[in-house]
């Protein structure tokens, strides 16, 4: 088989299209459509995630007012069109009408009105979305079918955020009766599919939504199933009982075992997924400066790319793919040193045999396998590594934001605004959720002041001397761009693969 790879630019499909901008007569949907998913997310509610698996499942549940597809350009959801108003403090959107979310209930601007109250409000301050949303002062109901969206500053980036997440557009009455804890549980939507049922750690059903207003899915049914471990993933693909496997599932070195499947075929896309091990800058040696870019020259990133990658990805100097708006291409990574990191570490008054822990994700075959090959080059410059694998949720859920890591921790950040300040805001502003350790009042300030921009080269000239700073710093050990790799059965028809995991199953069909 091949390794079909489409660039972003050319991902401009009918299933963007068809599913954004027009409406159709409902029709009969027939098929049903299994995927592989490594992530069960604990929870549908909007506000409750950050998880690109949790994306993958609920692109179909829910909408927001303007939605991005495979082809990353912005059109228009839930709100026919927009226009921005008083030098950008104001925006203005027109919301489709005759729109019904799933339980009946009518989605009208006191829906949105309930929906940002709610992101922007004590429950939404329990979640990790709220930072996101923050430029929001209010949204105001005009008529029924039109709302002002107020900012204290203009927000360059918030029609985007707008398209995921936690913007995704909720029920009012539904969550009211029904109450925050059997939401999380038992979603509703105004998506494509519709909910049916959910085992916590084993599947989620959807059933097609016969009365979408971007016209009824070709697909009756859609199953995901949560399997975390790659070969089993690989297994029930192979064997017919899943569809497609899903980012980042598959390691590298099962790529051939797809490929020499002729039912089989592997699909990959340029995408803004980002690894780096991030330093514990609080406690212990990677607190210096000195240590953390000795371990950072101690590595030989471009060979793991080679090697352990097979040029399934590209190495990276800052926490950002080259996708990201504020990427900076004359920046490069610290060179493979090992000579001069052990220099480094001398002046810091480290021993050889020091020791160190590297927090991973269990499930990530492939980071497993790269962590190891970073204990080696450790190893060569006297730091004895030890790997300490985690289920994923614990360590994002806990272990991360609790400051309980060890002196290294895997990071794996979508970027999924293809923005870096998507990802710089939450990993390095103090109090962050994925900041349990630094507190650096200048980046604060570098962070806080691009934001309200509307100067596109002025604020993309500080996210630029953000990636700088931060690089200098060593914050983390920056590791890979990776390509999203799916694996599918060809006997799906019409599937278009995003770059950022977020999948809309509108026109897809499963012959």
């Amino acid at each position: 088989m091949r390794i079909i790879k489409r660039g972003i630019s050319a991902a401009v499909t009918s299933l963007a299209l068809a599913s954004v901008a027009f409406v159709a007569s409902p029709a009969l949907a027939a098929g049903k459509m299994t995927i592989s998913s490594p992530q069960d997310p604990g929870s549908w509610d909007p506000i409750d995630t950050f998880l690109v698996q949790w994306a993958a499942v609920a692109t179909n549940i829910f909408d927001g007012l303007t939605y991005r597809g495979p082809d990353l350009k912005l059109v228009p959801g839930l709100a026919e069109s927009w226009e921005e108003l008083d030098e950008g403090k104001r925006i203005r959107f027109k919301l489709r009408q005759n729109v019904k979310f799933h339980n009946g209930e009518p989605f009208n601007a006191a829906a949105v009105k309930f929906t940002f109250e709610r992101l922007l409000g004590e429950q939404g301050a329990k979640g990790p979305q709220r930072s996101n949303y923050v430029s929001i002062e209010s949204v105001d109901v005009i008529d029924d079918y039109t709302v002002d969206m107020k900012l204290k500053a203009p927000d360059p980036v918030l029609l985007t955020k707008l398209a995921g997440y936690g913007a995704m557009i909720v029920p009012p009455k539904y969550i009211q009766e029904k109450g925050e804890d059997n939401f999380n549980l038992n979603p509703v939507g105004t998506g494509a599919f519709k909910f049916v049922s959910y085992a916590p750690k084993n599947n989620i059903k959807l059933e097609a939504n016969p009365d979408y207003w971007g016209g009824a899915p070709k697909l009756s049914e859609l199953e995901y199933r949560f399997i975390a471990e790659p070969a089993t993933a690989v297994a029930e693909l192979q064997a017919g009982r899943v569809d497609l496997v899903i980012p980042p599932t598959i390691p590298i070195g099962m790529i051939p075992v797809i490929e020499g499947d002729s039912k089989l075929e592997i699909v990959s896309v340029p995408g803004p997924t980002v690894d780096a091990l991030r330093f514990n800058t609080r406690d212990g040696v990677t607190a210096d400066p000195k240590v953390r870019k000795a371990i950072i020259m101690a590595v030989d990133r471009g060979t793991i790319v080679k090697s352990i990658l097979a040029g399934q990805a590209s190495e990276i100097a800052s926490f950002q793919s080259a996708l990201s708006f504020g990427y900076d291409p004359e920046l490069k990574p610290l060179p493979y040193d090992p000579e001069a990191a052990k220099k480094l570490l001398a002046e810091a008054g480290v021993k050889p045999g020091t020791t160190l822990q590297i927090d991973i994700r269990g499930n990530d075959a492939t980071m497993n396998e790269v962590a190891q090959v970073i204990s080696s080059y450790l190893s060569m410059v006297g730091i004895t590594a030890t790997i300490k694998p985690y289920e994923t949720n614990v360590l994002l859920n806990d272990i991360i934001p609790q400051g309980k890591t060890g002196a290294m921790f895997q990071q794996k950040w979508g970027g999924w605004t293809f923005d870096y300040d998507n990802t710089a805001y939450s990993m390095y502003h103090s109090g962050e959720k994925w900041n349990p350790y630094d507190k650096d009042e200048k980046l604060d300030k570098m962070l806080e002041s691009q934001r309200p921009l509307t100067d596109r080269a002025e604020r993309e000239k500080i996210l630029k001397e953000i990636g700088s700073y931060t690089a200098d710093r060593a914050l983390e050990l920056p590791l890979y761009n990776t390509n999203a790799i799916y694996g599918l059965n060809k006997r799906v028809k019409g599937f278009v693969a995003p770059p950022d995991n977020r999948l809309k199953l509108t026109d897809v069909t499963v012959e």
